[in-house]
């Protein structure tokens, strides 16, 4: 939904406060003043030394940047598990901000197309983004050795002067595996530290990697002392261009090439190099600002003697595995964030004015319309529900493109997970997956995709996470996620309870083919829907042990016992003896599972929870001649005069079998609540006053529909 004000997010401020809390206790720690006591003394070691830049009287007051100042905040993101870093690094952002903030991420094509999604659909007031072409940078670091497992984009902090908008003067520049603990305005603040000459702002390095004695042979960049991390930088930018950054650290860098192979921690070295030449260009930040959690960190000399810590940097190739005494402690507060609900972030920032994110205004007047006293209200607020997108959760790639080739669209919920390994093993080509879910279940997903053999081979499966809010369940606008990202020619619509036939996908290609389906010629492939009873069942291999299997009771058609007019249509006799495809003709209520382009028309998101779905679906196919966008919604005008219908074509040996589950908790209520059952009649009566007044009188027949008695749909 839109944003919902503070109230509800105190709420989740104080679940906070008590994770943070049993955090502290897992520390091992006494609480003094609500904060841990120096760790040292928790093992009986003695504190750590206290001189340089980790001594505790480097915690300064909190400093705050006045109330409403825009604070810019500078990321490098590449690729799909650095982009849920970025989530999470954000969540811990937003959760304590009380500014305004304009994100400038440079990323690759990758995570553009995730986080534009992601930042589009989450509508978090007063935050903008900007995005910025990586590979349009690479040329100006892919010069450079880096042994770093970042890559290029380790090195792409160095030009960040030069990238950003020139009347831009000062940013904060983080990694994507920092988690804040504190508000950022406080770190925007430091800024006003600054003598005229330093540029740069860091925290010292919290390891002796710089020192050159880790191990024989060791020969790190030039430092100042310890050096300093570069995994959060306060950049003055105006007075970078001034001092003619670019030329320096190239300078710099070419310089040290010379008798040093490769840069071994990206643009880190480069920093280093820069600030042991020009040691006036840096301004030390408090250790807080960046405690270290690498293997060898050094931070604890900073965390036993500190009242409050700012920042935590998961500064290891092992992240969150790191092995570190303390280490419990600081990954409650990373998993605290991580399965935070995102929902409750959406809080405007009250005395703030900022422009209001694009579209919110239009669904503030939405809802504001909405009667409360109306009994459908929870529907009608459901579907005009904004859920925040995730997609391709999981790193994606398709196979070399097939010619027609077929893309298995559908969605499911957390209780539906079992069905993944299965389905993976019945179809081979690539699947768009819409999974509905909490931030936490999203965790657990990816958790279950791990340790499976089966799911994590696949790299060809799309996961798109759609964050669950409202009480109904959204199908049509999974569904539509799910459609919206599938890349190839044709999809193969269907249900996550289904399993398709072991040959179906090879089946599917070459019948488009025979069909002649890439022409101009529109048809909607059926695929004939079965059902079993039985939970442990022998899955037929052919069309021949389908039809014994049906003779003996072992399978039906889909819903004949419940609702056989949602897939009559198809005509299960004749498909027994069909040797090639044929045409059927629509019929009310019907509801096939249907192979068709990816520029289909997309799913009536008016209908939510259980009933009638499917069916809206397929009356637009077939009412369908004009062929609009795909975003375009059934009440715009058909700009074509002419109207060319799907063919609705059986094919002789496909079939899908749907497998027996507990009942959905819509259905429950749909078959227990009258309510429940008006409102849907209602949502139907909606969308035939709507498809009349697009297709006009090629509408009449589906309007009849109206006079036949009423059913569920699907």
């Amino acid at each position: 939904m839109l944003p919902r004000g503070r109230p509800r997010a105190l709420g989740a401020a104080a679940l906070l406060l008590l994770l943070l809390l049993l955090g502290f206790f897992q520390f091992g720690g006494d609480l003094e003043y609500g904060r841990p006591r120096g760790a040292a003394a928790l093992d009986g070691a003695p504190p750590a030394d206290p001189g340089g830049h980790n001594r505790s009287d480097c915690v300064q007051p909190r400093p705050l940047a006045p109330k409403c100042e825009l604070l810019h905040v500078a990321i490098v993101c590449a690729g799909h598990n650095s982009s849920r870093d970025v989530v999470t690094l954000v969540k811990s952002i937003l959760f304590y901000r009380k500014n305004p903030l304009h994100l400038h991420l440079v990323t690759d094509a990758v995570a553009r197309s995730i986080l534009e999604m992601l930042f589009h659909t989450w509508m978090v007031p007063a935050v903008r983004v900007s995005f910025y072409d990586a590979d349009e940078l690479k040329p100006q670091v892919s010069w450079i050795p880096n042994k770093h497992y970042s890559g290029l984009y380790g090195l792409m902090k160095l030009v960040l002067p030069g990238t950003l908008p020139l009347d831009l003067a000062r940013v904060i520049v983080l990694d994507t595996d920092v988690t804040f603990a504190s508000d950022i305005a406080e770190l925007w603040a430091l800024f006003a530290h600054f003598s005229d000459e330093q540029v740069i702002g860091l925290v010292e390095n919290q390891s002796d990697w710089y020192l050159g004695n880790l191990w024989r042979n060791h020969r790190p960049w030039p430092a100042l002392g310890r050096g300093f991390n570069t995994g959060v930088i306060l950049l003055r930018l105006d007075r970078l261009r001034q001092v003619g950054w670019e030329q320096m650290w190239r300078l710099t860098a070419t310089r040290e090439l010379l008798t040093l192979p490769a840069t071994s921690l990206a643009d880190q070295d480069i920093f280093n190099a820069v600030i042991k030449e020009h040691p006036g260009l840096v301004r030390p930040l408090p250790c807080v600002w960046n405690v270290q959690l690498s293997d060898h960190t050094l931070a604890e000399g900073c965390y036993s003697e500190a009242s409050d810590l700012k920042v935590i940097h998961w500064n290891s190739p092992k992240k969150l595995r790191v092995k570190n005494k303390h280490v419990g402690f600081f990954r409650n507060l990373y998993l605290t964030f991580l399965e935070y609900d995102g929902n409750l972030l959406r809080r405007e920032l009250f005395g703030c004015p900022s422009l209001p994110h694009p579209g919110a205004e239009q669904w503030q007047r939405a809802l504001a319309q909405l009667d409360g006293e109306d009994a459908c209200s929870e529907f009608r607020q459901q579907q005009l529900t904004v859920h925040r997108v995730h997609v391709t959760f999981l790193p994606h790639e398709l196979p070399p493109p097939r010619p027609l080739d077929v893309t298995l669209v559908a969605q499911l919920s957390m209780d539906r997970l079992q069905m993944l390994e299965a389905l993976c093993r019945h179809w081979p080509g690539p699947m768009s997956l819409a999974l509905y879910l909490t931030d936490a279940e999203a965790q657990q997903f990816l958790r279950f995709v791990e340790a499976s053999a089966v799911l994590s081979a696949r790299q060809d499966v799309a996961y798109h996470v759609v964050y669950r809010e409202g009480p109904l369940y959204p199908i049509n606008q999974l569904r539509n996620v799910a459609l919206a990202q599938a890349l190839t020619p044709y999809v193969f619509l269907s249900d996550i309870d289904f399993l398709p036939a072991y040959s179906l996908y090879d089946y599917l290609r070459a019948s488009i083919e025979q069909l002649e389906l890439g022409g101009r010629r529109k048809a909607a492939l059926v695929v004939p829907a079965f059902e079993t009873l039985h939970y442990r069942f022998s899955f037929p291999r052919s069309k021949a042990e389908v039809l014994a299997s049906l003779d003996a009771g072992a399978l039906y058609t889909f819903r004949y016992h419940e609702w056989p007019r949602g897939h009559a249509p198809t005509d299960y006799a004749r498909w027994r003896e069909a040797q090639a495809p044929y045409r059927v003709q629509w019929a009310a209520d019907y509801e096939p599972y249907v192979v068709v382009p990816r520029d289909c028309p997309r799913y009536d998101p008016r209908f939510v929870g259980f009933g009638w779905n499917k069916v809206a679906h397929i009356v637009e196919l077939d009412a369908q001649g004009c062929n609009p966008p795909p975003a375009q919604a059934i009440t715009s005008a058909c700009p074509r005069p002419h109207r060319q219908e799907y063919e609705l074509l059986v094919l002789p040996e496909a079939f899908t079998i749907h497998l027996p589950h507990a009942p959905s908790l819509d259905l429950s209520r749909f078959r227990s609540s009258p309510t429940y059952r008006d409102c849907l009649q209602a949502l139907k009566d909606e969308f035939h006053q709507d498809l009349s007044r697009h297709y006009g009188a090629a509408a009449l027949k589906y309007l009849t529909a109206l006079q036949q008695p009423r059913s569920p749909g699907a």
